[in-house]
């Protein structure tokens, strides 16, 4: 059997105790870090093997992966944080094990997506979550435009080196739409933010951001940036919020 394993996106305690009892019965672990995995089986006490599964080595450990299920043993699949195939390697080698008829399951846990989500204060119940976007403006903002009339909530992951430069772009393309942007969720610093857009690239325009960022915008015609009394509480300011400064 080979299970996708969720695991914690800061708080170790998030983990569950499922994904405890997998990590500590198969016979393999496959992570995206060998050493940050390592760090996390060593809080809870249990020793495997493991296999480094990543974005640059995907085919060749996913062969081998694929061998040791054909040969009855287990393989857990985890990345660095919440669930292997979202934003992370697994995606293939999920394909692999359909393709060849193998057993996989998922054991679920914490997901940075939908964390942010709830914490935003947007609609929740329907959304769009479309990753990281590019790298450079140009298909940055091709990629944005996509969903410039999509009535969801959209999310985005970023890093902190181009979190202004996804906002400004955003604002160029959507406009100047109610946002939240969602930093370290379940660390000891998590940080929300909500407002229109214009006023969260003022805010980290003037701040240097740190850490893993997720990003949720309101869908077309959600509601408008200003002057609604939905968007009082909001307006004032891109505040850190949940007695967070």
């Amino acid at each position: 059997m080979l299970y996708l394993v969720a695991t914690p996106i800061g708080n170790l305690g998030d983990i569950t105790m499922r994904a405890l009892d997998v990590l500590r019965t198969v016979d393999y672990i496959a992570s995206e870090d060998t050493r940050h995995t390592g760090v996390l089986l060593q809080h809870f006490g249990i020793s495997k093997p493991q296999i480094a599964f990543h974005e640059h080595n995907e085919a060749r450990a996913g062969a081998r992966i694929i061998g040791l299920l054909h040969e009855g043993r287990d393989v857990a699949l985890v990345s660095d944080a919440g669930t292997p195939g979202i934003a992370d390697p697994g995606f293939t080698l999920v394909r692999r094990a359909i393709a060849e008829d193998l057993a996989f399951t998922v054991v679920p846990g914490p997901s940075a997506l939908i964390g942010a989500l709830v914490m935003s204060g947007l609609a929740v119940h329907s959304f769009t979550f479309r990753g990281f976007a590019p790298r450079k403006p140009g298909p940055r903002r091709r990629f944005l435009a996509v969903d410039g009339a999509a009535p969801h909530t959209l999310i985005y992951y970023e890093s902190p080196y181009r979190l202004v430069a996804l906002l400004r772009d955003a604002l160029a393309v959507f406009g100047d739409r109610q946002a939240a942007v969602v930093n370290d969720l379940t660390k000891r610093f998590e940080l929300v933010q909500r407002g229109s857009l214009s006023m969260l690239v003022a805010h980290h325009e003037a701040t240097t951001p740190r850490g893993e960022y997720v990003v949720v915008i309101s869908g077309a015609g959600a509601t408008r940036a200003t002057g609604t009394d939905d968007d009082a509480s909001t307006a004032a300011d891109a505040e850190v919020v949940d007695g967070q400064e």
